[in-house]
């Protein structure tokens, strides 16, 4: 046996992650087998190293953002159930999706705000807006560019002056964009 994890997914493993997330059958099945093949050492979990081993993330400038994102409370391992749970903020929703699914609207912008919120204190400072634009333009421009766009940035969205984005203040900024159709991947059933 060893220290090996079974990695065979039971139906009512299936049952409660498609309760949970909304994944069909089908796509469970599909996304369990995409994640035994990242499962390299086959323990039954994913480790950062797995994700950035992944192409299209590997070359996302967010990808160590991303990454994150699956690795909640300090964990340095992602089961399957948490990586589904994680994955599920990516489905399209539509107008009948509950307000507390993991695709909503609001958890998407959840998701996006967790990226910007580097000390997870709720609040999004010019510093932490900075380190977002870095990765996503490099040096492509300037600081002193990335500065002025940070401060104007925090100027529209910081509704009370603060000199902080609150979650409530990003939303009612990110309410405006087309959040689904930028924040959806499509799942093959």
């Amino acid at each position: 046996m060893g220290s090996k994890t079974s990695l065979h997914l039971q139906e009512d493993e299936i049952q409660r992650i498609h309760e949970e997330t909304g994944f069909s059958h089908n796509q469970i099945i599909r996304l369990f087998s995409r994640f035994t093949c990242l499962d390299k050492e086959q323990n039954g979990f994913l480790t950062r190293d797995d994700f950035l081993r992944i192409p299209e993330l590997a070359i996302n400038p967010l990808a160590e953002r991303i990454v994150d994102s699956f690795f909640k409370n300090g964990h340095e391992h992602v089961n399957f159930r948490t990586f589904m749970n994680t994955l599920a903020h990516f489905r399209p929703c539509n107008s009948k999706t509950p307000d507390d699914a993991p695709n909503s609207v609001s958890n998407k912008i959840k998701f996006i705000f967790s990226i910007y919120d580097y000390d997870r204190d709720n609040t999004i400072l010019k510093d932490e807006l900075l380190q977002v634009l870095e990765l996503l333009v490099g040096a492509n421009i300037s600081k002193e560019q990335l500065s002025h766009i940070a401060e104007r940035t925090l100027l529209e969205c910081d509704t009370n002056n603060d000199r902080q984005i609150t979650f409530e203040e990003f939303k009612n900024e990110m309410i405006k964009s087309e959040i689904d159709s930028k924040m959806s991947v499509r799942f093959l059933d």
